[in-house]
């Protein structure tokens, strides 16, 4: 969660929903759901949070809490699935610090076959472009980079981030997937910022991340390139840690945390003092996206159709 007293008014984030508390009813029942995951035998994964988009399970025996993403129409970031990404964050702080879930792990993955995901709704940039709707443009990016940001300090919770792609994270899905500790990936996997296709450039934190990752100059090759890359490229450049077979990426997941929870606290203080050395504002994020967004209604026409060209192959993912 965001400390929203961190930011002046000029530079704050959207209102965290874990501002609205839940009712009485609404306690009650996770309060019961989560003490009957802590108390029941460690077996394995339970089912947790009712979220729409978003398949949330808790593992006992890792204290691993696993968010596989199930999008409704194309494997992208909606607003909806922005929502419910930031309701798994503010519900799971939420819970951790009334000590009712001790996670010491939070992974994100996906269940649309071949892809973790393809970034930005592109169906919506070009119908705010064709509009020349501006404040619709920054409201998106501005929902985009809040959960960037949460993603980035893994939601405020001394945790170690996991993310596993077992298929393709394209544009804001591979911004999103830079934002992880851990980022475990099978072979399969492609990464990539294809924005440059269609006149514009990843706007919600590719550059801040990369940047810091790898430098600014390999940063701005990526972007101008839109190349995308295999999941091998990425293990040699440092940006995917582990790299296994199609199949195996789950496993990988319980490996990692079997091999290393011993040191969790070493580990988090690691990737801690990283985010101190190279800190991520949400007004840098900020600033870049709003300057994306008018960026956006300067695109030629010949690129809004490739864009409306790209989120065609998206939706026929879904049929």
């Amino acid at each position: 969660m965001i400390d929203s007293g961190r930011f002046n008014s000029r530079h704050e984030p959207m209102d965290d929903l874990s501002s609205t508390p839940l009712s009485a009813g609404e306690h009650e029942a996770l309060v019961t759901a989560t003490e009957s995951f802590t108390s029941a035998p460690h077996t394995g994964q339970s089912t947790m949070f009712d979220l729409g988009q978003i398949d949330v399970s808790w593992n006992a025996d890792e204290q691993s809490l696993w968010a596989f993403m199930t999008p409704a129409n194309r494997p992208n970031f909606s607003m909806q699935m922005l929502r419910d990404v930031r309701t798994w964050y503010s519900e799971t702080k939420r819970l951790f610090e009334a000590e009712l879930l001790p996670v010491k792990y939070m992974i994100a993955g996906s269940r649309f076959p071949g892809v973790f995901n393809l970034g930005g709704d592109l169906e919506l940039f070009a119908a705010c472009i064709e509009q020349r709707d501006l404040p619709s443009l920054v409201k998106y990016g501005h929902a985009c980079i809040d959960v960037v940001h949460r993603t980035w300090r893994n939601g405020d919770l001394p945790v170690v981030s996991v993310a596993l792609a077992q298929g393709d994270a394209l544009g804001g899905g591979f911004e999103a997937l830079l934002c992880f500790d851990v980022v475990i990936a099978e072979r399969s996997a492609r990464f990539g910022l294809p924005e440059m296709l269609f006149g514009l450039f990843p706007g919600m934190g590719a550059y801040s991340i990369l940047a810091r990752k790898l430098g600014r100059l390999m940063a701005e090759r990526m972007i101008l390139s839109g190349k995308v890359y295999t999941a091998e490229a990425m293990y040699d450049m440092g940006i995917v840690h582990m790299l296994v077979e199609d199949g195996e990426g789950e496993q990988a997941v319980h490996d990692y945390i079997a091999a290393n929870r011993a040191h969790h606290a070493g580990h988090v203080g690691v990737f801690e003092a990283g985010r101190r050395v190279d800190p991520l504002d949400y007004a840098e994020l900020k600033d870049i996206v709003e300057n994306w967004a008018e960026c956006a209604l300067q695109i030629d026409l010949k690129d809004l159709r490739m864009m409306r060209r790209l989120a065609s192959a998206q939706t026929r993912l879904t049929k």
